[in-house]
């Protein structure tokens, strides 16, 4: 065992072999089963975690392999300006909805961790390192870092929303039956950020649009509402 996990955490392309072979037997599951809680994202993350703790291998050293996919980030990022493009027209068509929808998802995020909060006497740097939980990673960091929050919180949560988004979006877009292709892009998008908009794009080109502009408004959004929420508590 012990020589198996060296040779691993000494091979340069484990990090970004496992990851891969990870995601493509977790996708195969999902597609075998259609069952909500096999999604590819939480299997392959899961699985992962269990194979380090197994063999006894130091996340930093599957980090160095694996890092190469943070590359493919922005780029990624990038592209999901090429269905807007396409959706250019509907964007106009809805500009004020999508917007008022995106301010509705914040501020209904906002007040439910400061109720929960209050009620359950959360102290404030754990109060404030909740608030970012349903935006983009490097917004919600420097948030929480500028408010006084505690970082690794703040990135577990922000992973837990974004990884219940993409499980569980199309459930709650058919148990509250909302059809309108915008009205789902824009759910995904604000309340899951890129793992919800990646459960978007499942459903249509329009819902993975709009889930797209939902980052990235909700992320500027967030920027200027947040420090309101802060202060309550």
């Amino acid at each position: 065992m012990s020589e198996i996990s060296h040779f691993l955490s000494e091979s340069v392309s484990f990090g970004l072999c496992i990851s891969l072979i990870g995601f493509w037997l977790a996708d195969l599951l999902y597609k075998k089963t259609r069952f909500v809680l096999f999604a590819p994202l939480l299997t392959s993350c899961t699985a992962i975690i269990i194979f380090l703790v197994i063999f006894k291998i130091p996340y930093e050293k599957y980090l160095a392999g694996a890092h190469f996919l943070y590359y493919l980030m922005t780029p990624c990022t990038v592209a999901l300006a090429i269905p807007l493009y396409r959706q250019f027209t509907k964007l106009k068509e809805n500009a004020l909805a999508i917007l008022l929808g995106i301010i509705g998802g914040i501020l209904a995020n906002g007040f439910f961790i400061f109720a929960m909060c209050a009620v359950f006497k959360i102290n404030h740097a754990e109060y404030v390192s909740l608030l970012p939980k349903s935006i983009t990673t490097p917004i919600g960091i420097a948030l929480s870092n500028q408010n006084g929050g505690i970082e690794s919180v703040t990135i577990l949560l922000i992973s837990i929303a974004g990884n219940m988004a993409n499980i569980f979006g199309i459930i709650f877009c058919r148990l509250f039956r909302i059809t309108e292709p915008v009205a789902q892009g824009v759910a995904c998008g604000t309340s899951g950020h890129a793992m919800g908009t990646s459960k978007a794009f499942e459903l249509g080109e329009v819902q993975g649009a709009m889930s797209g502009l939902s980052i990235a408004v909700c992320g500027v959004l967030t920027v200027v509402i947040l420090p309101f929420f802060v202060n309550l508590l």
